[in-house]
């Protein structure tokens, strides 16, 4: 089993945090959407959308989180041989987080400088790589008419507060549930956590803790809970202690700065 993510992806935050919950050994792969990797004429072959992760099992590919990590679930009920009674309130509280698309959100609260020249950067490598696969154009065309139609939206104040309103609301709903269970659908942990838990850690990546965990004692109390798990430590945590926070976006930021360079002369 293959898993194609990045470690600051939300989507493969979940998933990793399902398989390593779940035990399941797989084969790691870094691909790096800041420098263009998911568009390379390989990948994209494989996964035309372009975005992380992709979880690969044999013949078998998939590409959305939440299908993952229901993947993952029945795959360890297989491997275990138990027969789990389907848990329904888990299933709802994935749909419900999948429903918030945490896109705009994060566009929104990140610099305008670095968004722009993030923007143009990948705009570039599109075009180069519809000159390197020309039968591969229509749909490298397709990433670039959505690059340019993100730029308009995030420009856009309402889509904005549309996106943080759909947040608070989520983590409303949450607080609530917190104050009955430990975990998100009872007293276990489940899927609906290892899909939650990842929008917490993208609200701590931006600094917006005071304005949306902090002032949720039920959500905060539970964070710090989820800390302490190993598939917290192995997914996120490991990228968010100290300087390693942002040893990633350094990597990334000096490899676009020398790709700039290059460019220039």
């Amino acid at each position: 089993m293959q898993l194609y993510h990045h470690p600051y992806s939300l989507d493969s935050q979940k998933v990793r945090m399902a398989l390593e919950e779940k035990g399941i050994d797989y084969t790691s792969y870094h691909v790096n959407p800041l420098t263009g990797k998911n568009m390379n004429v390989d990948f994209f072959r494989m996964n035309p959308s372009a975005k992380l992760p992709v979880f690969q099992n044999g013949a078998h590919v998939i590409y959305r989180a939440i299908d993952i990590i229901q993947y993952i679930d029945r795959l360890a009920v297989h491997l275990s041989g138990e027969i789990p009674p389907v848990n329904t309130v888990v299933h709802q509280w994935m749909q419900k987080v999948d429903a918030w698309n945490p896109k705009m959100f994060t566009l929104t609260h990140t610099p305008v400088k670095y968004r722009a020249f993030v923007s143009k950067f990948i705009r570039r490598v599109l075009i180069a790589r519809m000159a390197e696969a020309p039968d591969l154009a229509s749909m490298y065309h397709v990433k670039l008419r959505a690059a340019y139609e993100t730029d308009d939206k995030v420009k856009d104040p309402e889509i904005m507060r549309q996106s943080e309103e759909e947040l608070s609301k989520l983590l409303d709903d949450v607080e609530d549930q917190l104050s009955k269970t430990k975990y998100l659908a009872g007293d276990d942990f489940s899927p609906a956590d290892s899909m939650f838990i990842p929008i917490l850690a993208r609200i701590t990546l931006l600094d917006l803790d005071e304005e949306y965990i902090n002032c949720r004692p039920k959500i905060l109390e539970y964070y710090n809970l989820v800390k302490h798990r190993p598939s917290y430590k192995v997914a996120i945590g490991k990228y968010f202690n100290g300087w390693k926070k942002y040893r990633t976006l350094f990597k990334t930021s000096f490899f676009l700065c020398v790709r700039t360079l290059f460019r220039r002369y």
